[in-house]
């Protein structure tokens, strides 16, 4: 018979224990892409299903994600259905999007709010691809508030390197959300838009995630990572878009200090510009209210812009010695620098 709590053994002891979200990574040592990483992260996801709360209707969850590679034969595939395309070697990006679903006119403006600002930047689209969902696996509450999901896959017409086409991807992402924004149109979510990796996730249980998205299905969906996460609301209702993980990160605990994280990021405004990206807008004098909405790990290490949200773990803390990608200084109040992003 297993006694509960546990006692301490080793390093672990049972006082460390905290009810908090369920979040994972699984990795490829060798790092190729592999089938069996994709199905190790969706087994592991469903490993903390305790992690979420369930809602009344004993389907909806508060939500569930997984993080992973572009698996792009399964794109290619897709375009050359479409009469497109697209070469071996060319790595393309692929937008994952969350459209508003009743509003037929929001979501056709939507639609052509996110062509015009790529081919805007001098990129070529392949299209849209619908993304197959199976609805019948989600709750009452989830259905109620479904959005439209489409893909969107985006050549890399001005050849640039991974680094500077991630850059390009970053600008065109921030002037989409806000044209959308100004177009008052709600419902509308980019949950990645990128030439390395993708997203998929929604407000169901960590069980229901590759029953309601039949892609992680798919046999040519390979990956070199997994990063899942499933969620548990406390403090604030669950949406669609809240579910993890996020576009650089997936945590595991409350983040109630939202007015002294708005406080950090406007203290370390003067240290977010760059030359990276030339006159285009905000970025180059960027404070930003969610470190999320900081320019990637191509303009700065990970670290960088994690930092300021964190508070420091002892009082005297000091800066990270190791330099960021433009050779400046990484402001960490730990080191060493290390990277929490999965590329």
């Amino acid at each position: 018979m297993s006694v509960y709590p546990p006692s301490a053994i080793g390093l672990y002891d049972p006082m460390d224990e905290h009810a908090a979200c369920g979040v994972g990574l699984v990795a490829a040592v060798n790092g190729k892409p592999s089938r069996r990483v994709v199905l190790s992260g969706i087994e592991a996801l469903k490993a903390v299903w305790h992690r979420g709360a369930v809602d009344a209707d004993g389907k909806t969850g508060d939500g569930a994600g997984i993080h992973l590679e572009i698996p792009h034969a399964l794109f290619r595939d897709h375009a050359q259905r479409m009469g497109q395309n697209i070469a071996e070697d060319e790595r393309i990006a692929v937008g994952m999007v969350f459209l508003p679903r009743t509003d037929l006119s929001a979501q056709e403006r939507c639609r052509s709010i996110v062509e015009g600002a790529i081919l805007a930047a001098g990129h070529k689209i392949y299209g849209w691809r619908q993304v197959p969902v199976d609805a019948s696996v989600i709750g009452t509450k989830a259905q109620s508030t479904r959005p439209e999901i489409e893909q969107i896959l985006i050549s890399n017409a001005k050849g640039l390197d991974e680094e500077h086409f991630e850059r390009d991807l970053y600008v065109i992402r921030r002037t989409i959300e806000k044209a959308v924004i100004e177009a008052q149109i709600n419902e509308f979510y980019i949950c990645s838009l990128s030439a390395r990796s993708i997203i998929y996730k929604g407000l169901f249980l960590a069980e229901q995630l590759s029953v309601f998205y039949p892609d992680l299905k798919d046999s040519r969906f390979v990956s070199s990572f997994a990063l899942y996460h499933q969620r548990y609301s406390t403090n604030t209702f669950p949406q669609w878009w809240l579910a993890q993980p996020f576009r650089m990160i997936a945590h595991n605990g409350e983040i109630n200090t939202v007015r002294g994280n708005v406080n950090w990021m406007r203290s370390h405004q003067i240290r977010m510009a760059s030359l990276a990206f030339g006159d285009r807008g905000e970025a180059s004098s960027l404070w930003c209210r969610k470190a999320r909405r900081i320019p990637p790990p191509s303009i700065r290490c990970s670290s960088f812009w994690c930092a300021p949200a964190a508070p420091p773990p002892w009082p005297k803390a000091f800066w990270c010695r190791n330099p960021g990608r433009n050779g400046s200084p990484c402001p960490m109040h730990i080191a060493p620098c290390m990277p929490i992003a999965i590329r």
